[in-house]
């Protein structure tokens, strides 16, 4: 005689399944399969493999979350898969001035509704701010030209908008429609970083200066909420955690001793209370980058001055109470010096698998947070300038224009990170001068900006054809 278990049981069950596991369980009988084809059980799956992106219910359309899942798993396999001969070119070589910053607008490419459009904004240096339609090649979009050169750039897709910061400290927002901006403030000292957020209380800016402050605004109005002094020397560095709980800030200055703030301490300050925060035992940290889909990792990398060695540690976070005070603690749980023989790295990145990837020279290294090397991968002949890393990708560009791409492998298998393809598109005479090249992607496009310091630039598109 069979045994039927109550839905609810049955349920909690498949809700420790992967999605292999919860297709495999739906066929065998249809009680399991009216459970295993559950919204719930599909869309906590896509929260947990794409929760940098914004789904939500109200943009699934007439799609159910097994749909969308298995679509959004089908289109990773085709750019894991894809050769050059994949992908659309478009290629910009309008005289619009050298492009310096480059960021999405749209939302990763992720659209409920299955069309699939990407949208990138581009800062020149004629003072401008453009925006094209990657898979049409097509300018959209242009902002006046500015008086003053735009030298940081921030999106938030999720509102599409955009948001600039000129070398006069002033700061914009834009709808990237209007010819106006939606709003102005100009900053009181020079700034060196700035991020932009959407968070479950709505989207915030955060804009470091040069004088160790940390200012917070609302988005669009600009309205200044707090203002924090984190060091005595510049705040280069600012990241937001994957779920907004924590903001990271550091300076490149040899004496600054990087910090994590607690972000609702800075949203929703008190008079009497300073923001809650805490000092990692790292100085001259000069990246930093949060663990894909986990809550509270984050990664340093710093240089050690007497020895001039680079070394990585990785910290988990948590707020605790202690003595009647929420404090925050850090458990260091890997840490390691790379060894004198490899080049200190320009840029970093990390993967959900407790592995760091990092560029130097014209190599790239994958390590464990520990440091065991597990791949070395050869395929720029001159020095990686740019290194792009999500929760799927991995991109690197080289002098040579050269740009290449990676995806990480699900669930740990070995190799860690695979090698998909080599796009190479202009040629330049390289002996004349030195390139910037740097690139972007989202599930579909990938968008690489080439230029020649002070004469030109290219804006090149790439999308898959599906």
């Amino acid at each position: 005689m069979e045994i039927q278990l109550p839905d609810v049981p049955v349920a909690l069950i498949f809700s420790f399944l992967d999605a292999f596991s919860l297709l495999q369980v739906s066929r065998v009988n249809k009680c399991w399969n009216r459970i295993a084809d559950s919204d719930h059980l599909w869309r906590t799956l896509c929260l947990k493999r794409w929760g940098f992106c914004d789904l939500t219910s109200k943009r699934l359309g007439t799609q159910t979350w097994k749909q969308f899942f298995l679509r959004q798993i089908k289109e990773e396999r085709q750019m894991a898969l894809a050769q050059p001969d994949d992908f659309i070119c478009k290629e910009v070589t309008a005289d619009l001035g050298v492009f310096e910053e480059v960021a999405y607008l749209s939302a990763n490419g992720f659209t409920m509704d299955g069309q699939k459009k990407s949208v990138v904004c581009v800062v020149s240096s004629k003072h401008t701010l453009y925006t094209w339609d990657v898979q049409e090649g097509a300018m959209m979009w242009s902002s006046p030209a500015q008086e003053s050169s735009i030298v940081y750039l921030a999106t938030i897709p999720q509102m599409h908008l955009a948001i600039t910061l000129d070398i006069e400290g002033t700061i914009k927002v834009w709808n990237c429609q209007d010819r106006d901006a939606l709003a102005a403030f100009v900053m009181p000292w020079t700034c060196a970083s700035m991020e932009a957020h959407f968070s479950k209380d709505g989207p915030f800016l955060m804009v470091g200066n040069s004088e160790g402050d940390i200012y917070t605004f609302t988005v669009p109005e600009l309205k200044n909420i707090s203002k924090v002094n984190a060091f005595q020397h510049s705040v280069d560095l600012l990241h937001c955690s994957p779920d907004k709980k924590w903001i990271f800030a550091g300076g490149i200055h040899q004496h600054i001793f990087s910090k994590v703030f607690f972000t609702d301490s800075l949203l929703k300050p008190s008079e009497d209370s300073i923001p809650l925060s805490l000092e990692f035992p790292c100085a001259s940290c000069y990246r930093a980058c949060w663990t894909p889909r986990m809550e509270s990792r984050i990664t340093l990398m710093f240089r050690k001055e007497t020895t001039k060695m680079t070394g990585f540690a990785t910290f988990d976070l948590a707020t605790e109470s202690a003595e009647g005070q929420t404090v925050i603690r850090a458990h260091q749980i890997g840490s390691f010096l790379l060894p004198v023989h490899v080049q200190s790295p320009l840029w970093m990145g990390a993967s959900a698998e407790n592995l760091i990837v990092f560029s130097s020279g014209p190599y790239l290294f994958l390590f464990t947070i520990n440091g065991l090397l597990l791949q070395q991968f050869e395929h720029h002949q001159e020095t990686i300038v740019d290194l792009w890393v999500d929760s799927l990708h991995v991109l690197t560009t080289s002098l040579d224009d050269s740009l290449h791409v990676y995806m990480w492998e699900e669930e740990g298998r070995y190799p860690y990170l695979k090698s998909c393809c080599h796009l190479g598109h202009m040629q330049h005479d390289h002996a004349a001068d030195r390139y910037i090249s740097k690139a972007i992607c989202d599930n579909v496009s990938i968008a690489h900006v080439v230029s020649k310091r002070g004469k030109f630039s290219n804006l090149v598109m790439y999308s898959l054809h599906m």
